[in-house]
């Protein structure tokens, strides 16, 4: 991906070690610490498929400052999804048929300190030049809600339950030892849309917009305190109005 600026932002690819050292700082920040307060840029979030990975960052072009990092790891297919981070904590058999090129997206954060929502667009943006780059036809990764709790997430965890768990040929199945169902989050009557959506992982909610899907269960994941959902979107699957929002944004 040719590094671009919009606004007050640059985007491009890590292209040294301090480069990709800057994000496993901000993983930390936003994963581990989830404060801003006593920032140590000793304190890294590392784990071994990093080196397999490629690293977008997002900088403030006036400050150089790193406001958003994401990873994405190519696939030629899904016979190679088991190099993929999701692997470790899904059953993703199904996936194995897909038979086009596929991109892992992970680690997706943002500085604790800044509130943009122009952050986001421009993810997508740079996303979709990747995509389009690299004729992917799926986007998939695990999709994090912060804290454990089942009960913290419900009407989010109603709301995917009810409306977008993932098509039955694709379905991803349990493999983690600590996972929580989706359909247990019962609640006295609906879900609560606007609820719910504000509950959402910003990248997820994106995903959904573009008529993603996620799997039927969450993980807990106690290392990082997050509870986490498989997620995928066929590329081809988009609607064509929203495909036009992407491509015009990634110009």
């Amino acid at each position: 991906m040719t590094p671009f600026r919009k606004g007050r932002y640059l985007v491009r690819l890590a292209a040294s070690p301090d480069d990709l050292r800057a994000a496993q700082r901000l993983r930390w920040l936003c994963f581990i610490a989830r404060s801003a307060e006593g920032e140590d840029g000793a304190q890294l979030e590392t784990d071994a498929l990093d080196a397999d990975c490629s690293h977008l960052l997002m900088t403030e072009a006036a400050t150089g400052r790193l406001v958003c990092c994401l990873r994405f790891l190519p696939l030629a297919g899904g016979h190679e999804i088991g190099r993929s981070y999701s692997a470790q904590f899904y059953d993703l058999a199904a996936l194995e048929s897909f038979d086009a090129p596929m991109i892992e997206v992970g680690r997706f954060c943002i500085h604790p300190s800044v509130r943009d929502p122009d952050i986001v667009r421009l993810a997508w943006a740079a996303l979709t030049r990747i995509v389009d780059d690299g004729g992917a036809q799926m986007l998939f990764g695990c999709s994090s809600f912060v804290g454990t709790e089942p009960a913290d997430h419900a009407d989010a965890f109603a709301m995917l339950q009810a409306r977008h768990l993932a098509p039955r040929r694709w379905w991803p199945r349990i493999k983690a030892p600590h996972v929580f169902r989706l359909a247990r989050a019962l609640l006295p009557g609906q879900p609560d849309p606007r609820r719910a959506m504000a509950a959402m992982p910003p990248l997820l909610r994106s995903y959904l917009a573009l008529g993603g899907w996620v799997s039927d269960h969450a993980v807990v994941d106690s290392a990082l305190r997050t509870m986490h959902v498989f997620t995928g979107v066929e590329i081809g699957a988009i609607p064509p109005a929203r495909r036009r929002l992407l491509r015009t944004a990634a110009l």
